[in-house]
């Protein structure tokens, strides 16, 4: 055996035996590589549209939460605290319009018992036809 020839078998090259036949188990042209499909994937590179329902002011909190992660675009009911105190519903919606400011975001309303909070890359189409008959 040449000289090239046993430092390519140490090397692990031009053996059938190498080490990547020992520790893979492979004795193809190939190695299969594992994709991670079962590893937790960022939940981050998604953006979810995700409904919450405010029963009483501390309920603001999760959407609030949501919003500054910044991946959330929220469809908040407020029927619930409506017809239960408007006083507080005033408060509530006046929190998360400070939050929306803040984040730079978007707010809507739309019908009598929902409202809308995009993140600062989204943007709420608004119908002019809409805006007019509501002045």
């Amino acid at each position: 055996m040449t000289l090239l020839s046993r430092l390519k078998e140490r090397l692990g090259f031009g053996s059938s035996n190498s080490y990547y036949e020992e520790d893979f188990g492979n004795t193809g042209d190939y190695v299969e590589v594992e994709t991670g499909k079962g590893a937790p994937v960022a939940k981050k590179s998604k953006i979810m549209v995700k409904p919450f329902v405010i029963e009483d002011f501390a309920d603001v909190k999760d959407t609030l939460d949501a919003l500054r992660d910044g991946y959330t675009i929220a469809l908040v009911n407020i029927k619930p605290l409506r017809e239960k105190d408007i006083i507080e519903l005033k408060r509530a919606i006046n929190k998360i319009k400070k939050t929306c400011d803040a984040i730079e975001g978007d707010i809507a309303g739309f019908g009598e018992d929902w409202i809308v909070v995009t993140p600062s890359f989204a943007e709420i189409y608004r119908n002019t036809q809409t805006e007019e008959l509501k002045e």
